[in-house]
């Protein structure tokens, strides 16, 4: 999905790089070393409580009041007993132990924090009883290996990282810069939600949203830029972004805003020749999959009609799946218009058909919109009644069977002359024969 997004990984397990491999499952080793390391210097140690003991514990603090945490019980086990507790292969985690006294450290966004962790928590977890490391080493773990030298993550870990800090002095090592970010919620305030689907961005990648608008909405809630404006790319958010302008403000997502980011982004493709193509062949298949059998001419599938179409209508639609929706059809698929809807328009159905195919045949070079709808205004006076909105029912009802939609001059052009004749002429046949 980074990938997707443009925001490729420049180290990842598609990808590789010199400090793999990249799966965690495969770092098991190294979690352990870094562990045995730790327990060796009398900076972690085993433990053997059961999860019942430790959902006793749990209860019991809850009941009189108090926060859950571990009392490092199995602090205090005799080496010899763990020895043989280990020789009997009695289930164990190993748990790091904090000491009191962590020195404060400068976070890039939130200042000078400190958190006095062993007086609030017990000894935390770092190798569960399945051998694998809990995040707390692991990020320790992984970012000294892999040489990180700034660390950016959601500010709940905020309060977590004297803990690392205190692991990073455990083994020697040099901490990296720390820079905790506000997070992202929902407009009201929320965590964004699984149940909702807010966080799954293959649903909005299925949905037609574009990773440029994903990621313009994105950064656009959020902090970090001196000014905040709509249809930002991934080029202008490198260029613009000021890290010294980061608040600590949680960013509030209004994803209602989602189709306005869509349709800016969505223009701007269109007006790419080389991404325009990539939007027709898109096009193409999903007419195919939308209403393949029903399709009138295979010239609506060619590059340049759906090309036409694309420009006609850039800036008015959010997502290139609305020009496969039925309010559409039109483009791909001649209307079926009965006699009863024409009569209930205008008696006049005959005269207007032989009006439009009479322009049609006077303009048929490229039609465009502005001449258009002069022509059209001239073709109301010379109907009998001089009803614009009974002209323009029927125009519209015979170009898409539809009673809303684009400006009748924006179908006929998009549609072009010889579809438009075509489908006047059909009027003309219903009204001859009703």
């Amino acid at each position: 999905m980074l990938e997707w997004a443009g925001v490729p990984p420049d180290e990842s397990p598609r990808r590789g790089g010199s400090v793999g491999p990249y799966m965690q499952s495969q770092r098991l080793d190294l979690y352990s070393q870094t562990a045995q390391q730790l327990v060796d210097s009398h900076h972690a140690y085993y433990c053997f409580c059961s999860s019942q003991r430790l959902e006793l514990l749990k209860k019991e603090a809850l009941r009189s009041g108090q926060t859950p945490r571990y009392d490092n019980r199995c602090r205090h086990i005799r080496a010899e007993q763990v020895q043989e507790k280990l020789a009997r292969g009695v289930p164990h985690v190993i748990r790091f132990r904090l000491e009191e006294g962590v020195e404060p450290f400068q976070d890039l966004i939130f200042g000078r924090s400190h958190h006095d962790v062993a007086q609030v928590e017990g000894d935390p977890v770092v190798i569960k009883a399945d051998g694998f490391p809990t995040y707390h080493l692991a990020n320790i773990v992984d970012d000294h290996h892999m040489r990180i030298s700034h660390v950016l993550r959601g500010s709940e870990w905020l309060i977590s990282t004297s803990k690392h800090l205190l692991m990073y002095r455990a083994l020697g090592w040099q901490p990296p810069t720390f820079a905790h970010l506000p997070l992202l919620l929902n407009k009201d305030g929320k965590k964004l939600s699984k149940r909702q689907g807010d966080i799954f961005i293959e649903g909005y990648q299925r949905d037609g949203v574009l990773p440029e608008a994903l990621l313009d909405i994105t950064t656009n809630c959020g902090s970090g830029f001196n000014t905040n404006r709509i249809g930002r790319r991934i080029d202008e958010l490198i260029s613009e972004f000021n890290p010294s302008k980061i608040t600590t403000h949680s960013a509030l997502l209004d994803l209602e805003k989602l189709p306005e980011f869509n349709r800016v982004h969505l223009q701007r493709r269109i007006e790419d020749e080389e991404q325009c193509d990539l939007l027709i062949k898109d096009l193409q298949g999903q007419i195919l999959q939308a209403c393949a059998a029903e399709i009138h001419d295979e010239q609506v599938l060619q590059a340049d009609y759906i090309r036409r179409v694309l420009h006609l209508r850039k800036g008015h639609i959010s997502s290139l799946k609305e020009l496969a929706s039925p309010a559409y059809y039109y483009l791909w698929i001649r209307p079926s218009v009965s006699s009863q809807q024409v009569a209930a328009i205008t008696a006049e159905a005959e005269h207007i058909a032989s009006l439009v195919l009479k322009l049609m045949a006077e303009r048929s070079e490229e039609l465009k919109v502005d001449q258009i709808n002069k022509d059209l205004k001239t073709l109301v006076k010379q109907t009998k009644s001089n009803q614009k909105r009974e002209v323009m029912k029927l125009l519209r009802l015979a170009l898409s069977g539809l009673q809303q939609g684009p400006s009748i001059a924006e179908m006929m052009v998009s549609l072009g002359p010889a579809e438009v004749s075509h489908r006047f002429q059909n009027l003309l046949l219903l009204s001859e024969t009703s």
